[in-house]
């Protein structure tokens, strides 16, 4: 057992970077939390970790020791929750990720459900709208829209696809008109996503016709939620995924603009580390989204046109 308390405590030591705050996290005193450390580089025969009056840091060979560490004691984990999950009593804390506009339409709406259902297990949401990485961020699921990942300890799951479409508030619409072509675009006042592949050209697909349009930004945003705002507030024509616009869109506060036309389409997918037993919180939650995706039919109504 002081062989998993000493590796638990410098994984915590790598992870805050205080001793102190790794032996809180522990239940530890300080002096108990000191003697662990010493115990584990005495039993290794290496040092670990660098102190000084300013800051801690870890050696060469500590860096190294913590990437392996971290894996066994998460490979601890997930085994724990693989028996826990036979009981269906997931615990622990559910570290997810999503864009912004996702956190706030698809994945907060379902918290209180989720929660409700699995009380013992704590969730930490994680709004990034760039793509955070899993295993440095001890991430446990993140839903992105990327066809693959890098790391090829990622497991991915599709979940639904959507389309990105053009809209408008009614208000900009009776104002500047509905452009008829897609050459009209560029008179228009667009509202751009920064983090778009080439957000200043827009490739459109119509049966077997394709075309690219460079368009200028009035507003320029790496949020989808600040260009969706504008949009209802009657600044331009936005581009966003139909994820985001849905329900604007059938309730009328937000118009389809030159719908015939298909931007390219994005998969929503759920991304988790890849292990032989998925903990009973990450598995539970996966199945939890993908019920209520299939529930709602999203992938029929965001693939759809208006």
């Amino acid at each position: 057992m002081d062989r998993w308390t000493e590796i638990e405590l410098f994984v915590q030591v790598a992870e805050t970077g205080s001793l102190s705050r790794a032996a809180e996290v522990l239940d530890l005193s300080n002096a108990a939390a000191s003697r662990h450390l010493s115990a584990l580089e005495e039993r290794l025969g290496a040092r670990l970790v660098e102190r000084n009056t300013r800051r801690l840091y870890l050696t060469d060979t500590g860096q190294e020791f913590f990437r392996r560490a971290k894996t066994i004691l998460a490979e601890l984990k997930d085994a724990e929750s693989a028996v826990n999950a036979t009981g269906l009593d997931p615990t622990g804390v559910l570290r997810i990720t999503a864009s912004l506009s996702f956190s706030v339409h698809h994945v907060a709406p379902l918290l209180r459900e989720y929660t409700q259902r699995y009380p013992n297990v704590q969730v930490h949401v994680e709004s990034a709208n760039r793509y955070l990485d899993i295993i440095d961020n001890n991430i446990d699921v993140a839903i992105r829209t990327r066809e693959s990942e890098p790391d090829s300890n990622i497991t991915i799951r599709r979940v639904a696809e959507t389309r990105r479409i053009m809209a408008a508030s009614p208000r900009y619409l009776s104002k500047h008109g509905f452009p008829k072509t897609l050459d009209d675009l560029q008179q228009h006042k667009m509202l751009m996503y920064t983090y778009a592949n080439n957000p200043s050209e827009l490739r459109f697909i119509r049966g077997d016709e394709t075309r690219t349009v460079t368009v200028k930004g009035l507003l320029e945003s790496n949020d989808g939620q600040i260009l969706r705002a504008a949009a209802l507030d009657g600044m331009g024509i936005l581009v966003q995924p139909t994820y985001i616009l849905y329900e604007d869109i059938v309730a009328g506060r937000l118009v389809p603009v030159l719908d015939d036309w298909d931007l390219p389409r994005l998969n929503i997918n759920l991304a988790y580390p890849s292990r032989k037993h998925l903990s009973a919180k990450v598995r539970t939650f996966i199945d939890f989204m993908v019920e209520h995706f299939d529930k709602m039919d999203y992938e029929r109504k965001w693939t759809g046109r208006f």
